[in-house]
């Protein structure tokens, strides 16, 4: 069955902006230009989402939500079969961005617009991220903390947060690494997963150290 006429023009209008945020930023970006690739007009992006804020909200809950529910299916899965081990709560953490990354169709352009997320300060965006999917962080926090008991909730965090912002670079694929010819994007990106869980389980795994002051708190953009 089609679906219907309005949810098709809100697609349209998700994936303009989209495309024009990766593009331009989020300032760098009105409207009228999003209305224009879209083909609506103005009074669809007001009836869908009311305010420029509102659609940039929406272009996060449209990826994330998909990521967020990857990452736990897959985390609860890990802490069901793996109880204890660290290196399945990562790959929990790592794959499912990665995917979202290869998805060339349904992720490339919102991989650039994670990288603007970070690169213009909006304080709007970061706390409709912390307060839809700092959830998420949180729960990998207590899955790692599990495996790794002698780190601090500070220190646990901090390096939780030097992971996430790894992650964000290895989807961009902005590394000195490229995908050797002859090897597909597919196992290009399982073996930058594999990598990146190997590190981070090292880092995570590294030697408590003593005399931290400042306290963690927990933020998501990622």
């Amino acid at each position: 069955m089609a679906k219907p006429a309005h949810f098709s023009t809100k697609d349209r209008i998700l994936g303009a902006a989209e495309e024009l945020f990766a593009q331009h930023g989020f300032a760098g970006t009105s409207l009228r230009q999003v209305t224009s690739q879209a083909d609506v007009n103005i009074a669809a992006v007001n009836y869908h989402f009311g305010s420029k804020e509102n659609l940039v909200n929406e272009v996060f809950r449209r990826r994330m939500d998909e990521m967020t529910g990857a990452r736990l299916a897959q985390l609860e899965r890990a802490r069901n079969e793996h109880p204890g081990q660290l290196r399945p709560v990562l790959a929990a953490f790592v794959e499912p961005a990665l995917a979202l990354a290869q998805d060339r169709q349904n992720g490339g352009a919102f991989v650039r617009v994670i990288a603007r997320a970070y690169a213009e300060k909006n304080d709007n965006l970061r706390k409709f991220l912390s307060d839809h999917y700092g959830h998420v962080l949180r729960a990998f926090g207590k899955a790692i903390a599990e495996c790794v008991p002698d780190l601090s909730k500070e220190e646990l965090y901090w390096r939780l947060d030097f992971l996430a912002g790894s992650l964000t670079y290895a989807m961009a694929d902005f590394g000195l690494i490229k995908r050797p010819a002859g090897v597909t994007e597919t196992a290009h990106r399982a073996h930058a997963a594999h990598e990146l869980i190997h590190f981070a389980e090292a880092g995570f795994r590294a030697a408590a150290r003593s005399g931290s002051a400042l306290p963690a708190s927990i933020d998501s953009t990622q």
